[in-house]
Parts: C-alpha cells; structure tokens; sequence
C-alpha cells in the first residue's frame, strides 16, 4: 500500500520525470538480447545497425529525447502504459499520441519494411529494443496516479530521489556492476526451462505483469535502505533477464524468413 510520504521528505527534492530503465538496465536487456538471437535475426540487425549492437542501440531513444526534431519531440508518450488499478490493458483505450504498446506496433512494422529509408528502420530498431525494456520495469506501466512513481519521494541509502528512479537506476546501479558484468552473471543463471517459458512475444502479456508487480513495489517508509534491496533484488533481476529474453524472441519472431 502506497505511505503519504512525511512533509519533509516530500520538500527535500523535485525532480524532472524519469525516463526508463536506466542506461546500465537498458544494456542489459540488449546485451542479453543478442546472446538469444536466432542467425535470421542476427543478420537482420546487422543489416540494419552495421557494427551497432543491441546495448548501444538500446538508449538512444532516451538520449534523442533531447532533440528538438518533431519527430523526438512527439517520443514522450512511447516510453509507458497507463493501467488503473483494477483494469487491464485494452490498445483501442491507448491515447491519441500513442504510448509503449501502439509504438512498439508501429515500429514493428516499419524495421521490417524493405522498402523504407535505412535511417528510419534503423531508428524503429533502436525504439524497439528500448521499449521491450521499457515495459519490463514496472514502474513503467502506472496506474495514472503519480507519474509512474516519480511523484513518490523517498530516500535511497541517504540519497533523496523518487521511487521511479530507483526503480530506473538505484536499483540496478546499487550493483556496481557493468552492464557487461551483470548480463553475464544473469544469462549464466538462465535455465532453459526459464527460456522456454519466457520466450513470450505478445506485450500485453509484458504489460499485466508489469501492472501485477508495481504494487508490490510502494514501500511503507521513504527511507530505503538494505531491507528494501534485500527485498526486491529478485525482482529486479527477473525483469531485467526476462526483458532480455523477450526481446530476443520478439526480434527472432519478427526477423524470421
């Protein structure tokens, strides 16, 4: 259940909305990715990024958010989902500029299209390893109540930040791992039984269970510390390899001859 947050901790800071994973978890998930691709896909993304890999590819949404291009400017909404609590996620109820499902159809489409400029499928590849990661963290699909959690102040090991963005980065940072370190030590961790039953390509799926996951999340006090890492590192990780995974089966899907 979500705690008021003391006043005092609530004035120490406001901060900018966060993002997405953060740039070591979006790494991550792409890194894991290529270790999954099938040759069909392999040669697709290399056709298409040349000597660009998935991690590299995989925050240049975020960082071309900065752009002032019309294109970049109208991305905002593509990075989450809104499910209020009690509902499920319906595409014909996404809003008129779009969100993390409907682009992630979009682009689907377009990286596939042969006859499109090469920068433009280059572009929808780098949105779709993006936006696979993006929806593996939860606090990426909000209940349309607090911005995602970036409205929730709180306190990481001394650090005042909002639960967002420890979601986004704290968490995964807190690590002090490389991106390369960490997909290494959770891609050798994999069983194929885990595999098998991740390798999920439809994003709804993704979605519920982002929207199951985020309640879990709300701490009851706005100072985190060991407990609260003790708690959740699991889950963490789990969404990390199981974005890595999916995103790999959903590239594998979309590539296949």
């Amino acid at each position: 259940m979500k705690k008021i947050l003391t006043a005092t901790a609530a004035l120490l800071l406001t901060t900018a909305p966060a993002l997405s994973w953060g740039k070591t978890g979006h790494r991550v998930t792409g890194a894991l990715a290529e270790r999954h691709l099938t040759e069909d896909a392999r040669a697709a993304v290399r056709e298409i990024l040349g000597v660009e890999d998935l991690a590299e590819a995989s925050n240049w949404p975020d960082f071309m958010r900065s752009s002032q291009d019309d294109v970049w400017r109208a991305s905002g909404p593509y990075h989450y989902v809104t499910i209020p609590e009690g509902t499920v996620y319906d595409p014909a109820g996404a809003p008129e500029a779009g969100d993390a499902y409907t682009a992630l159809q979009m682009f689907s489409e377009l990286v596939t299209d042969e006859t499109a400029p090469l920068e433009e499928r280059q572009r929808a590849l780098r949105f779709i390893v993006h936006l696979v990661g993006d929806l593996h963290q939860p606090m990426h699909v909000g209940d349309g109540t607090d911005r995602g959690a970036n409205d929730v102040t709180v306190i990481f090991f001394e650090h005042v930040t909002n639960l967002h963005l420890v979601w986004d980065e704290d968490m995964v940072d807190y690590e002090m791992l490389s991106y390369s370190e960490m997909t290494e030590w959770l891609d050798r961790r994999l069983t194929p039984e885990q595999i098998a039953a991740w390798s999920v390509t439809d994003p709804r799926v993704w979605i519920s269970e982002s929207a199951e996951i985020r309640p879990t999340l709300y701490p009851d006090d706005a100072e985190l510390q060991w407990n609260y890492v003790y708690e959740h590192r699991g889950t963490m990780r789990m969404r990390l390899s199981q974005g890595g995974i999916r995103l790999a089966a959903y590239l594998n899907e979309i590539f296949e001859e």
